[in-house]
């Protein structure tokens, strides 16, 4: 990547290329049904990713020992073996290895490594010729671009710039024919397959028992790289590797289901040392046992593998499922990423592989979903793993100065950000109009184009409560600690009253610590985990005190950040560990809670209204907490309301917190595609869980169809309440 990149700038021309739009469009509303049928004859999907994991975890865990059989098994069956620390020492062997064998020409198939190191311009440079034979490479190469996608690399094409490609390079017009273009390349590729001298490829996986490789192709190239020259080179990642070839099942079930929705691809090579080769030496056919060199990259893999976090990128089979269904790739397509992976995964790997500076520059690129995470064959954990280096960055080089007020100064002091609240609540005044703020002047116009923007409230919860309380039972069964979070208490109080109503009829004595404070998601996504540990400190000591039963999150992300985060920021503080494990413990997301209660009290009885409501998950909320039914069971319960489900109820509104502001070119169209959802739903009311993304919804509302109502489902359960 180069410094002075305008990532926003580049965004743009992304979204204003129809071409990449409606190529990316179409393949996304067809992937998830497709991946779906080719599972169609599996038991259990979940049992075949839980064994790729475990598989995964135990070859990481040895990774060293795995290398050295693997080298053992190539050399025994006649290969050469090769070590190579970074892409400079491959470049250097294998330089080496055309000097000494008079190499010319080279036929390239399936590498993701050798992009990763920019390894064609080096051979070129250095006068040899270089072609590649999957046809979306040999596309790419010509139009001087790289892959957009792991395993389709040249999705972002139509077929008439396919044609202009094949035209290009022909120095003849092609015609837009997919059928003509494909026998036009098997015509100018078997050629090149002839004369060359050597063939280059890479691996799916490499098998350390018998020093065999895997290929998983369509188009048949990767078997010519591999059996006309006299010579092979395998350039493979350690993350490739795997113990027996039993464990080569794991990968196969797997990979071309989840990468091309095929129960299998139309082609599996396995290649297992020197075979014969028949060549032409001063006017003579002689045959020759052809050379094959394997060499086993490490470019920071090694590092990676013994790291407590990072090795689980060695999960990763390249299916690129997780960049199929993200919701900023799918708008934009992998060149904004900028390096050579791209995707949430492509985000970690260029930290891991490249630069921490590239990283820094694409690190925002994901929306923390955790769509990827639930289709992932190796279960990574993408998001959290983003995470993960933004705070390894934060505590080797600190926080910028803007980011370090903001953080350090403003949201780990409660009164200073409770104040600045208050004071946004009059300042907002000349550009709100009822609960939202619909046009923003001068170059803040454009965060309003297509969305109206939350107001903060006149009079925040917090000044509510004690008004509120005083309608407490007096003989509770149970006294429930309500922790707001910041959108409830500043720009939905009226929500939050909903909620102490609901509690209150459940016959709980509610309380509303006032000293509690933001849960800290805001600070953990910035990467600052030390301020964010001082934020947890102060609510776990807050609510330590309040002697509750049940602490209640009306917020899915504050219940996830609760239930999850804080445990891991005192991992390694066993007294700080042992007070937040007790504390934790008793906090519930409010529609699991309630929901549990009605059952109890036989409350969830089906209705049938005349208002019809659709529910939208919270990604935290769904794939986070892992809740779903609960919602739904309270809606259909709801009086004078009727449930419809809408297309896509689980896919992100595109909010994911500041997100939604800095990108808002991104955030819009995802936005517009949740309120076409809901439209095309003929829902009355769209019901939402999360305050956060009540707010990105209430504001697509007001300007797309502001005839639908947007409630939280405390609000709904709350109107037919005493």
């Amino acid at each position: 990547m180069t410094n002075n990149r305008n990532i926003k700038k580049e965004i743009d021309v992304k979204l204003h290329d129809e071409v990449l739009r409606d190529a990316l469009g179409r393949f996304v509303d067809q992937y998830s049904d497709a991946r779906l049928k080719a599972y169609a004859n599996v038991d259990s999907i979940e049992d075949l990713r839980d064994s790729l994991k475990e598989m995964k975890q135990e070859t990481v865990a040895h990774i060293e020992e795995i290398a050295d059989e693997f080298e053992a098994s190539v050399k025994q069956k006649g290969g050469q073996f090769y070590r190579a620390k970074d892409g400079d020492a491959v470049k250097k062997y294998l330089l080496k290895i055309c000097q000494e064998n008079n190499v010319q020409r080279i036929v390239k198939s399936k590498s993701m490594a050798s992009e990763e190191i920019h390894l064609n311009k080096f051979l070129i440079d250095n006068g040899l010729h270089v072609k590649e034979t999957d046809l979306g490479e040999w596309m790419l190469s010509v139009a001087g671009q790289r892959p957009s996608h792991m395993i389709m690399p040249a999705i972002h094409l139509n077929r008439q710039q396919c044609a202009d490609f094949f035209s290009q390079e022909l120095q003849e017009k092609v015609p837009d024919d997919i059928d003509f273009m494909i026998h036009k390349a098997r015509e100018v590729l078997r050629d090149e397959f002839l004369q060359a001298d050597m063939g280059l490829t890479g691996a799916n996986f490499g098998i350390a028992e018998n020093g065999a490789i895997g290929l998983v192709t369509n188009e048949g190239n990767a078997r010519l790289t591999t059996t006309l020259p006299r010579i092979h080179v395998i350039l493979i990642g350690y993350e490739k590797l795997i113990p027996k070839i039993e464990d080569a099942a794991k990968i196969l079930r797997l990979l071309p289901r989840n990468g091309t929705c095929q129960r299998m691809t139309s082609y599996m090579t396995m290649v297992a040392g020197p075979t014969p080769v028949i060549r032409k030496v001063n006017g003579n056919w002689i045959e020759e046992d052809r050379q094959v060199h394997v060499i086993l990259l490490d470019n920071g893999r090694l590092k990676s593998a013994h790291d407590p976090k990072f090795k689980e990128v060695y999960q990763c089979v390249r299916c690129a499922s997780c960049l199929n269904v993200c919701p900023i790739w799918t708008l934009v397509g992998g060149h904004v990423y900028g390096h050579i992976y791209s995707g949430g995964i492509g985000v970690i790997l260029t930290g891991l592989l490249n630069s921490m500076e590239d990283f820094n520059k694409i690190s925002e690129l994901c929306i923390g979903c955790r769509k990827c995470v639930s289709i992932c064959p190796g279960k990574i954990n993408i998001p959290d793993l983003i995470e993960e280096l933004r705070a390894q960055n934060v505590k080797n080089n600190g926080l910028s100065l803007p980011l370090k007020v903001v953080v350090q100064d403003i949201l780990a002091n409660r009164k200073i950000f409770h104040t600045l609240l208050r004071i946004a609540s009059i300042g907002q005044k000349p550009v709100q109009t009822g609960n939202v703020i619909r046009h923003l002047p001068m170059f803040f116009a454009k965060l309003t184009n297509g969305r109206s923007l939350p107001a903060i409230a006149d009079e925040p919860l917090r000044d509510r409560v004690s008004k509120l309380l005083k309608k407490n039972p007096p003989a509770p069964v149970k006294r429930v600690a309500f922790f707001s979070g910041c959108n409830i208490d500043f720009v939905f109080p009226k929500t939050g009253q909903s909620v102490i109503r609901v509690l209150q009829d459940l016959n709980m004595e509610v309380v509303f610590p006032e000293q509690q404070n933001c849960c800290g998601k805001p600070v953990l996504g910035m990467g600052d985990r030390e301020t964010a540990k001082n934020i947890a400190k102060n609510n776990v000591i807050v609510f330590e005190e309040a002697v509750v039963d049940v602490i209640l999150c009306a917020c899915p992300t504050c219940a996830e950040t609760w239930h999850k985060t804080y445990l891991e920021l005192f991992a390694d503080d066993q007294e700080w560990a042992d007070r937040v494990r007790k504390i934790t413990a008793k906090v519930y997301e409010f529609t699991s809670f309630v929901a549990e209660a009605y059952e109890k009290a036989d409350r969830l009885i089906k209705t049938k209204g005349s208002k019809k409501v659709t529910y939208h998950d919270s990604c935290h909320m769904n794939r986070g907490l892992g809740i779903f039914q609960q919602p739904r069971q309270l809606l259909n319960a709801a009086v004078d309301y009727e449930l419809v489900e809408m297309k896509n109820c689980d896919k992100c509104c595109g909010m994911a917190g500041a997100f939604g502001m800095k990108y808002s070119e991104i955030s819009l169209p995802i936005l517009k595609e949740k309120i076409e959802n809901i439209k095309a739903s003929g829902a009355d009311t769209i019901a939402v869980a999360c305050p956060a993304c009540m707010m990105q919804i209430q504001g697509g509302l007001d300007q797309q169809a502001p005839e639908i109502k947007i409630k939280h489902i405390a609000d709904i359960i709350a109107e037919h309440l005493e």
